[in-house]
């Protein structure tokens, strides 16, 4: 089985670059599942129901989300939506499992037809309104059935993402960190079967600041003072991770780097 993760969608540039080569790569690897990160699509903050429905159209089956959740608050409604038992895209649409409870939207999807699982955590070093992710995972994958189960842990600290690597190295086919928009080039397998790479990268424009446009950032860094943020456009790039893995284990084989321009 041939599993595509693609990393934080940012902006319009993003989606773009994205659209441009999802489809080929999926047809070159034989993809099976293919799951994007997109907490950033709409311009750089957030994710609105019609993008969700645009990159659902690319070829997405699972969208992951992070931090900005929620940024825009029409997807407040769209989460709130869903039944728990629904198959459909806006139950697809993942949030963070870690966050506070009751919340809408929820942090795991089971497939009924393919067996496969994906699960949604944030880190907790340096990111706030998080639940301890370590726990959580272990009580979100008490119930699932599925052997290929891939977890996106949106996390800041390299330490975390790493200790949660071997934390469920063996319980699960990936961990495949997002958040911090640099791909990481520690992508392995681990003893136990586990996929892991401590962040994917970011599909938006690389020349920025982690994606936003570098004079609003150099402006902060050099005044202190505040200013607006605004998506960048330049040298986009998708990046993502090709996992194979043995459907029947959930033991991952192989784990590639991408890493794709105009």
């Amino acid at each position: 089985m041939n599993i595509l993760f693609v990393g934080d969608i940012f902006g319009s540039a993003g989606r773009k670059i994205v659209r441009e080569h999802i489809g080929h790569v999926r047809r070159a690897n034989s993809v099976d599942l293919t799951i994007i990160n997109a907490e950033n699509a709409a311009g750089g903050f957030g994710i609105t129901p019609q993008l969700a429905e645009d990159i659902f159209e690319m070829g997405a089956d699972v969208l992951t989300t992070g931090n900005h959740i929620w940024d825009k608050r029409e997807l407040i409604d769209y989460l709130n939506s869903v039944p728990a038992d629904s198959q459909g895209r806006a139950r697809r649409l993942l949030r963070p499992a870690n966050l506070q409870p009751g919340l809408p939207g929820y942090g795991v999807y089971e497939n009924i037809g393919t067996p496969y699982a994906v699960i949604n955590l944030m880190g907790r070093v340096f990111m706030a309104n998080t639940n301890d992710p370590f726990h959580s995972v272990n009580d979100l994958l008490k119930p699932i059935a599925a052997k290929v189960i891939v977890v996106d842990f949106h996390a800041e600290a390299t330490s975390e993402k790493v200790a949660m690597g071997w934390h469920l190295d063996g319980r699960v086919t990936a961990v495949l960190g997002t958040h911090t928009h640099v791909p990481t080039a520690d992508e392995r397998v681990l003893p136990g079967g586990t996929a892991y790479q401590t962040d994917v990268g970011m599909s938006g424009p690389y020349d920025s600041v982690i994606g936003v446009e570098r004079e609003l950032v150099l402006h902060k860094f050099l005044t202190g003072m505040p200013g607006k943020f605004e998506a960048a456009r330049g040298n986009p790039k998708m990046c993502a991770a090709l996992v194979s893995c043995d459907p029947l284990t959930g033991r991952a084989t192989r784990i590639q780097r991408i890493m794709l321009g105009e």
